[in-house]
């Protein structure tokens, strides 16, 4: 798998995708419609567009210490991961990964797990301790993935964009 960094200044004064890379990217989240389904970002999880998307992406990549990671696998791209290296709560010590989704066609192929250990591996390199992530309190298919992973719940709490009620867990980074 081979992964890059959305280049921020890809999206920076309303410029667009490349057009087969929003292709690419409003395919693997229309892939995701049971997820999309319990979060409520697309107003039709059935239909989602690029104009969404490229939206979407340009939101994530205006947060300060965010990053959008493009996950591929024999050219094709199988995940995309947003990280944020600072969550705005100054009190919170520790990055974010703030979504990670597979394409639905390539699922249980083990590009989740190898994309997030990525994350993991890049925090813990710039001396970072821990990694936190929300999971939504409605997907339980989440919570096993990320329990799997060695994540544990530190909190409960609502999101901050949406106010949706969410489990918030951590793991830690250093070396064993």
């Amino acid at each position: 798998m081979i992964v890059e960094a959305l280049a921020p200044k890809a999206l920076e004064d309303g410029a667009a995708l490349p057009g087969p890379l929003l292709t690419e990217l409003t395919a693997l989240y229309a892939s995701n419609e049971e997820f999309h389904q319990l979060s409520g970002d697309f107003p039709d999880p059935s239909d989602v567009r690029p104009e969404q998307i490229a939206a979407s992406l340009a939101d994530e990549l205006a947060q300060p210490g965010s990053e959008v990671l493009l996950a591929r696998s024999e050219g094709r791209l199988v995940a995309v991961a947003v990280t944020l290296a600072h969550h705005p709560d100054p009190a919170d010590p520790d990055p974010w990964l703030g979504l990670l989704l597979v394409h639905g066609d390539v699922r249980r192929a083990g590009h989740g797990r190898r994309l997030a250990a990525y994350v993991e591996d890049r925090f813990r390199a710039a001396g970072r301790t821990g990694l936190r992530l929300a999971v939504l309190e409605n997907n339980p298919k989440a919570l096993a993935f990320w329990t799997s992973l060695g994540y544990e719940e530190i909190a409960r709490r609502r999101d901050r964009a949406h106010g949706r009620p969410c489990l918030v867990m951590r793991k830690g980074l250093t070396e064993e």
